[in-house]
């Protein structure tokens, strides 16, 4: 399915617990292209988790080595990424997107989004501490409108990270211009 005029990356953006790393991994797999989650890079970069990033220097040290992760990782070809959960609400994110990046929202609920979360435990710094729903509702409240920007949006509940790389791949055969709009 491999096509001249695809995109040249895929950005996955969405809220905690969407599954952008999951489909991410699958989308890439059957693309044959690399996968890289903002999340991971950065780590990787810091010598230490995001967790410990928050705890030790700060959402701003954070936003800082994230802002030039997605740089990097947005000016590669053959890659599907997949974004931090706050990242597409910061100022100057979606300037880095360009028109041949084919970018997607993966959509879900607070509700859901907050039970796939404390089933994958005490990774999310934003959400540390008592009123976790009522965190997640005032973050989610304030990153929609960021995340549709994005050209597309799927719903992740009603999928599965194999079926919404099937919907992906069905997007980028149907609309392989990279310069096409929503």
């Amino acid at each position: 399915m491999v096509n001249d005029d695809m995109p040249e990356r895929v950005l996955l953006v969405g809220f905690m617990a969407s599954g952008k790393s999951s489909t991410g991994k699958e989308l890439a797999s059957r693309l044959g292209w690399d996968f890289r989650d903002f999340d991971t890079v950065i780590a990787a970069r810091a010598g230490k988790s995001v967790s410990r990033i928050f705890s030790e220097d700060g959402e701003a040290e954070f936003r800082r080595l994230e802002s030039g992760v997605a740089e990097d990782l947005l000016a590669r070809s053959n890659t599907v990424v997949a974004s931090g959960g706050g990242w597409p609400a910061q100022p100057g994110a979606w300037k880095m997107v360009t028109e041949n990046t084919m970018s997607i929202w993966l959509k879900v609920s607070l509700a859901v989004a907050v039970r796939r979360a404390s089933e994958q435990g005490p990774t999310r710094p934003l959400l540390d501490g008592e009123g976790v729903t009522e965190q997640a509702a005032m973050l989610l409240l304030g990153r929609e409108t960021a995340y549709s920007r994005a050209r597309y949006s799927l719903d992740s509940e009603q999928y599965g990270p194999p079926e919404l790389a099937d919907e992906i791949l069905k997007l980028m055969e149907r609309e392989p211009d990279p310069k096409a709009k929503k």
